[in-house]
């Protein structure tokens, strides 16, 4: 027996992918707004780390990241001392968020993604302190699920993030794209079975995101949405072009 067009429609819909963006690096541009309130934050400290050895970094959950950037230093890690360290970085990165921008193509992508009713959400190991007035940049659609530091137990490169994310949309992780700038949140995609797409905007380069298993990977938001097509999304004749 032949299926019907609505049995079709359904499955159909039942395969359409859904996203799970990361954030810093890869809608927004605030990776070497981090990298240098760390770089600030562990001078007053008293110590000081390359900000090239910082950058490797960004991405990790803040406790992790504040332990390896303690370890790299030499410097014996206390609580308190990784509690201190994550104080000074959030009040350094305050001083510079104005600063931060949308990616190229970041707004038009999710725009694009809820025109075509094709479900996201985003997931990010900043908390959402710090994440909440980037976030006010990509004008998102109501409703859009966020998942921050605050509301999982561990952050990437654990797979929490995005289990959590997906859990928000309904959907099952293994149908699920995490879209993502830094081998954190690829290595998270792995542990969470998620397919992963790399993108270029947050200083990685190709062959590393590709070693840590993106599917596809892209120079930045607008790149990927003139590619939706490469990663399973239908898209309309007129769709953003680069350069649009």
């Amino acid at each position: 027996m032949n299926p019907s067009r609505d049995e079709e429609n359904l499955r159909t819909e039942a395969l359409a992918p859904a996203f799970l963006f990361d954030l810093d690096g890869t809608l927004v541009d605030s990776v070497y707004q981090h990298v240098l309130a760390w770089r600030e934050a562990l001078e007053k400290a008293g110590m000081q780390l390359a900000v090239w050895s910082i950058h490797r970094r960004i991405g990790m959950s803040g406790g992790l990241l504040t332990n390896a950037l303690l370890r790299e230093t030499g410097r014996d890690i206390t609580i308190e001392d990784a509690e201190l360290l994550q104080e000074f970085h959030a009040e350094a990165y305050a001083r510079q968020v104005s600063t931060v921008r949308p990616l190229r193509g970041a707004r038009e992508l999710l725009s694009y993604l809820s025109e075509m009713k094709v479900p996201y959400a985003i997931a990010t190991s900043g908390r959402l302190e710090s994440a909440a007035p980037v976030l006010k940049l990509l004008d998102l659609a109501p409703g859009v699920p966020i998942i921050t530091r605050d509301q999982v137990r561990y952050a990437k490169p654990d797979p929490h993030l995005f289990l959590a994310a997906a859990k928000r949309l309904d959907i099952s992780i293994e149908n699920a794209m995490v879209v993502g700038d830094s081998v954190w949140d690829l290595l998270a995609a792995r542990r969470a079975r998620a397919l992963s797409i790399g993108l270029l905007s947050g200083g990685y380069g190709q062959e590393e995101l590709e070693r840590a298993g993106a599917y596809r990977v892209y120079q930045d938001p607008l790149d990927l949405l003139t590619h939706l097509d490469e990663v399973g999304v239908r898209t309309l004749p007129n769709r953003p072009s680069r350069g649009s």
